[in-house]
């Protein structure tokens, strides 16, 4: 079983979806290391213009595959946490790709599972998808940049309700909320969400992903921001998109964005 699968479609949308439905898609070595492939070639692929990320069966993503802790028998602290740096490093590689990144909670979205999910940029839930951070009740503290992810996408007082009581969200008040930017039934999902990707995957592909990098840079104030954007927009000036665009506008027709 191929426990994560890719679909790279012909307008630049790339659907992965994680594909161990008898464990709700638990993060397995498996899986583990075939994520970290996929993400390394992403990288380099100048044909992806957006991601979306998906669970098979009824499951997101229950989270990190604990079964080998029970097992751990000797293991050292710093045995430990090496082994568990690796495994966020790799499953937050998804914050490095340059495309936008896309998360379609079909499901419910459990610890590690949830939190690979807000490190998407756009996050959309099924009314119905269940997301939870249940650390501390399995006696552990919160890893996956938890700690860092819940309080940025929602604010610090649903950060600490969920982390310290355990609270699990539905899709529709995590979207009232703002812990995700919306969500809709179940079976709509992921039509709205290739909608969406595929409105992203016909922008142009430099301005894309000079934006994305802009919004993720967090610029301390005004001026940073003007300095980014006064050497970024010229960058957009010089490429054929933006002539196409331009044109395209003028000729009152979609334009053929080439990523030049």
């Amino acid at each position: 079983m191929d426990e994560l699968l890719v679909d790279r479609q012909d307008d630049g949308v790339v659907l992965i979806t994680f594909n161990r439905p008898d464990m709700r898609n638990a993060m397995t070595d498996a899986m583990t290391a075939r994520w970290r492939e996929t993400m390394s070639e992403l990288a380099t692929d100048r044909d992806a213009r957006c991601l979306v990320v998906t669970g098979a069966g009824t499951a997101f993503s229950s989270g990190g595959d604990l079964s080998w802790i029970g097992e751990r028998g000797s293991e050292t602290v710093p045995r430990l946490r090496e082994r568990m740096l690796a495994f966020y490093r790799t499953w937050l590689m998804i914050t490095e790709l340059e495309i936008p990144t896309v998360a379609a909670v079909n499901g419910p979205a459990v610890g590690a599972g949830l939190c690979v999910a807000l490190a998407c940029d756009l996050v959309y839930a099924a009314d119905d998808a269940k997301l939870l951070a249940p650390f501390t009740s399995l006696g552990l503290h919160p890893g996956m940049a938890a700690t860092y992810l819940l309080p940025r996408r929602a604010g610090a007082g649903l950060a600490r309700e969920m982390l310290l009581t355990g609270r699990s969200l539905s899709g529709t008040e995590a979207a009232a909320k703002g812990l995700v930017n919306q969500s809709f039934p179940k079976n709509d999902l992921m039509s709205e969400v290739g909608g969406i990707a595929t409105k992203i995957a016909q922008n142009a592909p430099i301005a894309t992903r000079l934006t994305k990098v802009a919004l993720n840079q967090d610029h301390q104030d005004l001026e940073a921001a003007l300095r980014w954007e006064s050497l970024a927009q010229p960058v957009t000036m010089a490429s054929a998109d933006m002539i196409e665009g331009l044109t395209a506008h003028r000729e009152r027709r979609m334009p053929k964005f080439t990523g030049s």
